[in-house]
């Protein structure tokens, strides 16, 4: 038998549930997943209407009616989207990216952009896993004192006929109801801790013989931005606004396809005359109209659309949408010969946008990460179009300046093989030693490359690093060649790799 106090809890997650069903934020949630499928609500609602000569209203079966839902805020949420989260998450601890779960880029990168969509999400830290809850299946309970999100009602039903379920979260545990079809809610699963802690046995199977709970309440909002809002507000009506305009333009142009006749001379037809009539001619496209002297005639006309005005409204709304969206239009670039500066600058506007993004993105992850306990630092990796060529140059004539490690590095990522950057600057260490053996076979007292870098690493007891390696290969290339005396090739040795003049000496010697 269900207790008081449980009896009185359910009645709260019901009402809850409802209450939640009816907010205005609810609202605008489910409406912009709408839009955001390509479903304008707006548009699929629109009714066109004829006007009787008493004034009343009545719908309009007869004429077009094409409803043009355009895919502008999908656009603009997924390029905000894969523009921050195209490269995943970057951790400073790598180790630390796997206590959230495997998939965590893929699955932070869809809460994210339904966290667009509709406003908000919540992260459930589940004991290594991040799982995350829609605004419009999960219940916020905030503290009336704090205003922090204390607990939580997740629920969900396939239909109105089927089962409704409901998972209460609170800072101490997790209870799951149900209520089926013309029942009462009752409890499905008692209240247990977060953290389950399970022995195996060949007799008994698993058996969960204790539990704990996190520090503090395991789930976490992660907004859209700083408003706590979805993306979608303030911009709806410019989208319906356009879609609009563009249906409208659809049916006039389905209406103005079809002719128009005018008889003259004709004025004994009755409208079932000149029905049989328009049905001739839209069949045998011939028509027997002659009425003896009185000269009857037959005239088709066709109508020329007022498209200018509408065409230019609809650029101007366009236009407004990418302005007002903070998105990038690509076709401000699209030209081969738009310089770096002017992409910067076309990005600018996207840029700011992510920035407020990636705030309310990390100011959720170091949620997780307190309960997780994680001390790290998210970082994110813009994709960014860039003037590849003009990059390359700029890079290029810095190379004298930077290393070759780095401008190797940032060549390959320009060219999109930045997972090949060890391969390829081994293979160029590879090539500096055979061209150096090459050049000092015939050299006396001369070490080897090979013995050159192995004297040295045993004299710092330590591997060299790529730019210690490669300044060891060029000093000995140019001292075998007779660029460098011996004292200069020690001096530089001593100075780059941080040894002894005298152990320098014998590096090069070979000794």
């Amino acid at each position: 038998m269900v207790g008081e106090a449980e009896s009185r809890r359910m009645e709260f997650i019901e009402s809850a549930i409802t209450e939640h069903k009816h907010s205005g934020m609810y609202a605008v949630a489910r409406d912009s997943e709408l839009y955001a499928s390509g479903r304008n609500v707006t548009i699929m609602q629109y009714q066109k209407l004829l006007y009787t000569i008493s004034g009343n209203a009545i719908p309009d079966n007869f004429s077009a009616n094409h409803k043009c839902a355009s895919g502008f805020f999908k656009r603009f949420v997924t390029q905000e989207v894969a523009y921050l989260l195209g490269n995943g998450l970057t951790l400073e601890n790598e180790e630390n990216k796997n206590k959230l779960g495997k998939d965590i880029d893929s699955r932070l990168y869809r809460a994210v952009k339904s966290a667009l969509i509709e406003g908000a999400v919540f992260g459930f830290f589940n004991n290594g896993e991040v799982e995350f809850f829609k605004l419009t299946e999960f219940v916020p309970l905030y503290d009336e004192e704090n205003g922090s999100l204390m607990a939580g009602i997740r629920f969900w039903q396939i239909d109105d006929n089927k089962p409704l379920r409901a998972t209460l979260y609170e800072v101490d545990g997790l209870t799951e109801y149900i209520r089926r079809n013309a029942e009462q809610m009752q409890v499905l699963k008692e209240k247990r801790p977060y953290i389950q802690k399970i022995v195996s046995s060949i007799a008994d199977g698993d058996v969960i013989y204790d539990g704990e709970n996190y520090p503090s309440f395991p789930i976490v909002p992660l907004w859209a931005n700083t408003e706590k809002q979805s993306e979608i507000v303030g911009k709806r009506e410019q989208i319906d606004c356009y879609d609009l305009i563009k249906s409208g333009f659809a049916n006039d142009l389905d209406e103005a396809a079809m002719l128009y006749w005018t008889i003259t001379n004709a004025g004994g037809m009755t409208d079932m005359d000149l029905a049989k009539f328009k049905q001739k001619m839209a069949t045998i496209k011939v028509a027997n109209i002659d009425n003896g002297d009185e000269g009857s005639r037959a005239e088709a006309h066709t109508v020329d659309l007022p498209y200018q005005a509408r065409e230019v409204y609809l650029t101007r709304l366009e236009k407004d949408l990418y302005k007002d969206f903070m998105a990038l239009d690509v076709e401000q670039i699209a030209a081969g010969n738009v310089t770096a500066t002017q992409i910067e600058a076309a990005y600018e506007p996207l840029n700011e946008k992510c920035d407020e993004l990636e705030f309310c993105i990390i100011e959720f992850l170091n949620g997780i990460f307190a309960i997780a306990g994680i001390d790290d630092n998210p970082t994110f990796t813009r994709s960014q179009i860039s003037n590849r060529t003009e990059l390359i140059e700029n890079l290029l004539q810095s190379a004298e300046y930077l290393g070759n490690d780095y401008v190797t590095e940032k060549l390959l990522a320009l060219l999109g093989d930045a997972d090949r950057v060890e391969e390829i600057i081994k293979g160029n260490i590879a090539t500096e030693m055979d061209r150096f053996n090459a050049d000092t076979e015939q050299v006396e007292d001369v070490a080897t490359t090979e013995d050159a870098i192995s004297t040295a690493e045993e004299t710092v007891g330590k591997t060299l690093n790529g730019a210690q390696t490669q300044s060891l290969i060029a000093v000995m290339t140019q001292y075998s060649s007779g660029a460098l005396t011996e004292g200069q090739a020690v001096a530089i040795i001593s100075t780059s790799i941080g040894v002894t003049k005298e152990e320098a000496r014998a590096i090069i010697r070979g000794e």
